[in-house]
């Protein structure tokens, strides 16, 4: 039966009209793209075998007939010729292997040209491999472009066989019935044909390389001013569009105490010269930008202050999750995460997923591990607890975390859960004793029962009681600050300051974390975009569902086996079932060929300034030999003057002498004798 459709077999061999693979003698292939083709599906077969061997396809017979001029066509096709001629050449060339063969047949077709330089980069690969800032969107663009318009994807769409179109292009394409990717005729899923998700991940990436050609086209880029601490104003303030959002979006203002951003425990009288008394219990500020000017809590809305692989320095209670119990003297506090914040979605009290020991949750698990005294202030937004204060924040002292763990939460999904306990030298702002905190013991928490990952401290704390001392005290010294103070004098011109890293990062490297496994966080090793529209490494996606089948056997307490039950695999970032994906997963080649691209603009933009950094040095070092050379020959020069300033001066009163000798005694000389003479008869 033939077709008015013409389509080729797939690189399985099996025909894209009939969806059979045909047997070899059914099948034939076109002389010049050498691509095989099922002879029961076309319209227009070969009638003998010596037209069979110099069949031409209809993709390779239109492609002629369309290129060529019409005057060319009409006396005889010298160029179509001449094509079939450079295509049979690289056909006959036994010195090329298949692919070299396949990648020149492309760049004849495409009218690059049928040679290259043999070192398997393309004129395009070479024209994305080297340049500036300004080649990324170039780079973008001939990567990423949509297949329909041929213009960069607006509002991108990528397909799970890793291919990127316009979502109004791919709906399109999809209202007219056809489920298969436009390029490689993979099937594309039922569900993402009727809800395709937009790729957030190439939508920073296309917008951040427009707005650098929009920088470099219009001059250079505004210099940025950084205000030094003792410039900044006494209070914090806000602008006009803050005080209506909660104050989020505010200007800091300056920090009063010497200590730094990653300090550990309390804030003592030496680190405050403005009262000389640290800051005690019981202190309450306006709001958290002033409470962070003390340095007690320095994030201006998150809870927990720290690093992953350092600690936490301190938290505050403002009744973020619902799962928080406050006793006073201790508390069970709830990590972050679990919610979905993209978008508008900045005030989402909803969880999505499940809380990680990550980020700042794994801080607040090392404080628990090392023992490190933890900053706790209390808001008035906590409304369910009896020791809030009324308004304002307060600082209630030193807390220690004895125990963390993960368990189900009030809305379902799993939450960090971390018990602190209060160990302080000073009473607590809600009792009236008159010393501090003695070691209590743990209270029984029930949750620990059904709870999963607990960690518990093995070692001794680093912040712990002295019982000779009747205080609380390091035991093991804090750890080093990685950070300097934020208020340092920068008046004093004489004072040293550590060399710090470079600010300035190149558009390369901005686009390459925009190209990060939101498993690993690192840059994407044979990226994978899932049809929800996340991106993880191959690797990392496999090593989550590893073991996991598809279906899952079931039985009926041993007696009969029950129907198989389709096993759900949910996206690490979503909750798209990913389970049928996960079967055949395709390396997304486009993403994979622009992440290589710009690393290797990294790189070279690295080894660059590098270079440069020599040569300036050397240009240095070689001012200083030629500046110490131009003072030797000074000096020499100033020797030598000296030198010949004694010689003429012994050379004049040589000639006065043999003057004086020739000619006789001038008149002074004869004075001066006449007055010896006289001398020495009056001595005689």
């Amino acid at each position: 039966m033939a077709h008015d459709s013409h389509l080729p077999c797939d690189g399985d061999g099996r025909c894209m009209i009939c969806k059979i693979t045909p047997p070899a003698e059914e099948t034939i292939t076109c002389m010049t793209c050498i691509t095989p083709w099922h002879l029961n599906c076309l319209s227009v077969r070969p009638e003998t075998l010596a037209d069979a061997a110099q069949w031409e396809c209809p993709d390779c017979s239109n492609l002629i007939c369309s290129t060529a001029p019409p005057s060319t066509v009409a006396s005889g096709s010298e160029t179509s010729g001449t094509l079939i001629a450079a295509i049979r050449a690289i056909e006959s060339d036994a010195s090329l292997s298949d692919q070299e063969k396949a990648r020149r047949r492309q760049q004849l077709l495409s009218g690059g040209g049928g040679s290259d330089d043999g070192d398997g980069v393309t004129d395009a690969g070479k024209e994305i491999g080297v340049g500036g800032d300004n080649d990324v969107l170039k780079l973008l663009s001939g990567s990423f472009n949509c297949s329909f318009c041929m213009q960069l994807p607006e509002r991108p769409v990528t397909t799970p066989c890793g291919h990127n179109f316009c979502l109004k292009c791919f709906e399109k394409w999809v209202g007219q019935g056809k489920r298969t990717c436009a390029i490689c005729r993979t099937t594309i899923p039922p569900k993402m044909a009727s809800q395709p998700r937009i790729n957030s991940s190439l939508v920073t990436a296309i917008r951040m390389a427009k707005m650098t050609k929009s920088h470099t086209t219009s001059g250079p880029p505004k210099p940025y001013y950084s205000v030094l601490n003792q410039n900044r104003p006494d209070k914090a303030y806000t602008t006009e569009r803050a005080k209506y959002s909660g104050k989020a979006n505010a200007c800091s203002g300056k920090i009063f105490v010497t200590v730094a951003p990653d300090h550990f425990g309390p804030i003592l009288a030496e680190n405050d010269p403005v009262r000389g008394i640290g800051v005690l219990v019981g202190e309450t500020w306006e709001d958290r930008m002033e409470c962070r000017q003390w340095g007690a809590h320095l994030p201006h809305v998150a809870g927990i202050s720290g690093q992953s692989d350092y600690g936490a320095q301190s938290v505050a209670l403002s009744g973020g999750y619902e799962d928080d119990e406050d006793h006073g003297e201790w508390f069970l506090y709830t990590g972050s995460g679990g919610r979905d914040l993209s978008g508008n979605k900045r005030t989402n009290k909803t969880q999505s997923f499940d809380q990680k020991f990550e980020k700042y949750n794994e801080a607040l698990r090392v404080s628990c591990r090392k023992g490190y005294p933890v900053r706790v202030v209390r808001s008035h937004k906590e409304k369910r607890s009896a020791y809030a204060p009324e308004k304002g924040v307060r600082y209630d002292g030193i807390y220690r975390i004895e125990k963390c763990w993960r368990k189900p939460g009030i809305q379902g999904y799993k939450v960090c859960r971390y018990l602190f306990v209060r160990c302080d030298n000073d009473p607590a702002p809600w009792t009236s004793d008159e010393s501090g905190d003695l070691p209590r013991p743990l209270p029984s928490i029930k949750e620990l029962d059904n709870a999963t990952d607990v960690t518990d401290r093995k070692g001794t704390p680093s912040w712990d009681y002295d019982v000779q001392k009747a205080c609380w005290l390091w035991k093991i010294p804090p750890p080093e600050s990685r950070k300097h103070a934020s208020n340092e004098d920068a008046e004093d011109g004489n004072s040293t300051r550590k060399a710090r890293r470079k600010t300035h990062q190149s558009v390369s490297e901005r686009l390459l974390k925009e190209f990060c496994c939101l498993i690993c966080h690192k840059v994407m090793t044979q990226p994978l975009t899932t049809p929800c529209a996340h991106n993880f490494c191959k690797s990392c996606l496999q090593d989550t569902f590893a073991g996991q089948a598809l279906m899952k056997d079931r039985t009926c307490e041993g007696r009969r086996t029950l129907r198989a039950k389709k096993n759900i695999m949910k996206c690490p970032s979503c909750s798209h079932d990913i389970s049928e994906y996960l079967q055949n997963p395709q390396v997304n080649r486009e993403l994979m060929s622009v992440i290589e691209s710009l690393q290797r603009q990294s790189k070279d933009s690295e080894e660059n300034e590098v270079l440069g950094e020599e040569i300036s040095n050397s240009d240095k070092k070689n001012d200083d030999a030629k500046d110490e050379n131009l003072d030797t020959e000074v000096n020499n020069m100033n020797i030598e003057v000296d030198v010949s300033g004694i010689e003429d001066e012994q050379v004049s009163k040589r000639k006065k002498y043999d003057d004086g000798k020739c000619f006789g005694p001038t008149s002074a000389e004869v004075e001066a004798r006449s007055k010896k003479d006289e001398h020495d008869d009056d001595d005689a």
